[in-house]
């Protein structure tokens, strides 16, 4: 897909420890050991961690962003998700420990409670159900981003487009959606077009 060319889902690593109220262990040690950016419109909670330097990065813009897919997608409440943004060496790190792949990737997933059947707190007694999480590469984003220039509706190459729209897909990975055939791949552009737009068409 033009712009999200590298993306991928890490469904098939192994379930990552609990998230703590200290700490965010995930399958990619991206989220280990990082300070909460807030949480929850509704009752959603979204944990946002910036791990790099090349660009500024609006936290609360992605916390605001991830709520508004979950209850979207009809995310019952109380689901946790962790976002994390990291610098390409250590993107590449990842991608090659989860994905065998070389070199940084865009953005990474890793799904969790979502697509193994806890769709609410109340189906997996105890605890928060946990969404999973998200591991983008801003760096990444930003060479790609003229490259998306009006790969979806309002897509206006910028670097934060760019960002907005590996966000929403790593979500949507989270959620189950893949794009490994013709048609899951048209049903996951048209989410993501909608989602984006909902977002690039406020004032």
């Amino acid at each position: 897909m033009t712009g999200v060319t590298h993306s991928a889902t890490a469904a098939s690593e192994p379930a990552p420890q609990r998230r703590s109220e200290a700490s965010c262990p995930s399958p990619a040690d991206a989220c280990a050991h990082l300070s909460r950016e807030g949480f929850g419109i509704g009752e959603h909670s979204v944990l946002i961690a910036d791990r790099q330097s090349d660009v500024q990065i609006d936290s609360e813009r992605y916390r605001v962003l991830v709520c508004q897919v979950l209850e979207a997608e009809g995310v019952p409440p109380g689901a946790e998700t962790a976002v994390t943004f990291v610098g390409s060496d250590e993107m590449a790190r990842l991608n090659e420990t989860h994905m065998g792949h070389d070199g940084p990737t865009d953005v990474l997933a890793f799904p969790l409670d979502l697509v193994s059947g806890a769709q609410s707190p109340g189906d997996r007694g105890a605890g928060p159900v946990m969404a999973g999480d998200v591991v983008v590469c801003p760096a990444v984003a930003a060479s790609n981003a003229p490259a998306g220039t009006r790969s979806r509706p309002g897509h206006d190459g910028s670097t934060t487009a760019e960002i907005d729209l590996l966000v929403v897909h790593g979500v949507l990975h989270l959620l189950g959606m893949d794009h490994a055939e013709p048609d899951e791949a048209a049903a996951m552009r048209a989410r993501e077009s909608e989602h984006l737009h909902s977002l690039w068409s406020r004032p």
